[in-house]
């Protein structure tokens, strides 16, 4: 996917979750940052940070912050990109999908897609990635009770005979490894442990990041903790 008026700032603070203030060509400037998690090891104060300018001339913040540099690694935290970045890499993560469908409700869940691949229905859940630590990388970086339910649906699914699968899309490149962050959600962790076991298909890809473009790039090794 791609973003269109790329701007590049400095990092200052984060009031609340849904804005940032940034020092834009010397000036403050308040922006919204798409991702509502903590991202407090990726959000220091002075950290280069890259935004794009949103298209409605009505709202109250022109830009919106999309991706920032830690160290010499950009990271891509729009938390609506990693669906995006899914669709885009779906064909490649299943060779004989012949449809999918986005946003499609099983039980009292929703899920990020439904498909048809090899003449068997399947659901898949997308997970976006932005913890990293010595080049492994970790989900979540907050407990979430939603993520962990997600995967008890999917292990329902794939009992009673029906594909399963959860994508984590990290939205980074050169990365050693996936993990469950044992330590911030062990409810998380078990969970995911348990769907494994159960037939879930788990998978995890990187991401090709630029200041104005993130995209699907290689299969990354899933451990199991």
């Amino acid at each position: 996917m791609r973003y269109d008026s790329i701007r590049k700032a400095i990092f200052i603070e984060r009031p609340n979750r849904f804005i940032a203030h940034v020092l834009l060509d010397g000036d403050e400037v308040v922006c919204h940052v798409k991702n509502t998690g903590r991202c407090r090891e990726l959000l220091v104060p002075g950290a280069r940070v890259v935004l794009s300018r949103g298209a409605n001339p009505l709202r109250k913040t022109a830009y919106d912050l999309i991706s920032v540099y830690k160290g010499e690694r950009l990271v891509n935290m729009d938390s609506q990109s990693p669906n995006a970045i899914a669709a885009e890499y779906l064909p490649r993560l299943f060779p004989d999908l012949t449809s999918f469908r986005q946003e499609v409700t099983w039980g009292d869940s929703r899920f990020d897609f439904y498909g048809v691949k090899g003449g068997r229905p399947f659901y898949l859940e997308v997970k976006g990635v932005t913890l990293e630590q010595a080049d492994r990388t970790y989900f979540p970086d907050a407990p979430t009770e939603r993520g962990a339910k997600h995967l008890r649906e999917l292990t329902k699914l794939q009992q009673s005979g029906t594909d399963a699968y959860v994508l984590f899309v990290i939205q980074m490149q050169d990365v050693l490894s996936l993990e469950a962050n044992r330590r911030t959600d062990p409810a998380f962790a078990d969970a995911l442990l348990t769907a494994h076991a159960a037939g879930v298909g788990v998978h995890a890809v990187d991401c090709l990041v630029t200041p104005d473009s993130v995209t699907a790039r290689n299969p990354v090794p899933v451990r199991f903790v």
